[in-house]
């Protein structure tokens, strides 16, 4: 028989935690090991631990959900981290994904989606709430912008470099997920779906100003 897999359940508020906990305690594919009402002490439950996912809350105290995400990524085990929050604003998904969550999932999701989205984090599969992967779709078809951030030039300039996202992260000093994350709102505002294509459609708008040079 396969081993249930271990969550912890992470919200500052009593209630919310406990009734999280209820909801997910009669699946037998699943075991709570462990609850944290903020995000310092998630990161000690997730280090001592080492549990298969960490249900978070965004918005606590002490610590947020974002840099607790961040943190629980760096320990060395492999525990994936899923957003459950009520916040669904650009920003807020944007900084989840940056730290390197999983998911995000919104607190009126159903028990059944919730055991299904463990199960599919677990696995390393990405998890959106429907409303969730709308926002990003509908960002993504807006209207983009033409012009380019400072820092967006920066990340397509090592593109047009030749460098690795990996490699981009450790030349401009930031993460590789904030990189990733950079690319594609210039995927968006170029209207464009891949590197080179970017780099050529930047070229040709004079947005970079240099050709790539070889490695």
């Amino acid at each position: 028989m396969t081993e249930p897999l271990r969550v912890i359940v992470v919200d500052d508020h009593p209630a919310m935690r406990a009734g999280i906990v209820a909801l997910l305690a009669s699946e037998p594919t699943l075991a709570i090991v462990g609850e944290a009402a903020d995000g310092r002490q998630a990161v000690e439950l997730a280090e001592r631990l080492a549990p298969d996912v960490a249900l978070v809350d965004l918005r606590m105290p002490v610590m947020d959900g974002v840099a607790a995400t961040a943190s629980i990524l760096a320990l060395p085990g492999r525990t994936r981290v899923l957003i459950l929050t009520t916040y669904d604003t650009d920003t807020d998904i944007e900084r989840a994904v940056e730290a390197g969550a999983i998911g995000y999932l919104l607190k009126d999701a159903t028990r059944e989606q919730l055991v299904a989205a463990v199960h599919s984090a677990a696995r390393g599969e990405t998890v959106l709430a429907p409303r969730v992967a709308e926002r990003l779709v509908a960002r993504m078809r807006r209207p983009a912008e033409t012009s380019l951030t400072p820092r967006e030039v920066d990340v397509l300039g090592a593109v047009a470099d030749g460098l690795s996202n990996a490699e981009i992260g450790e030349r401009l000093f930031i993460g590789e997920a904030t990189v990733k994350t950079h690319l594609l709102r210039v995927f968006a505002k170029l209207d464009v779906s891949d590197r080179t294509h970017a780099v050529v459609v930047a070229l040709d708008r004079g947005l970079l100003t240099r050709p790539p040079r070889s490695r």
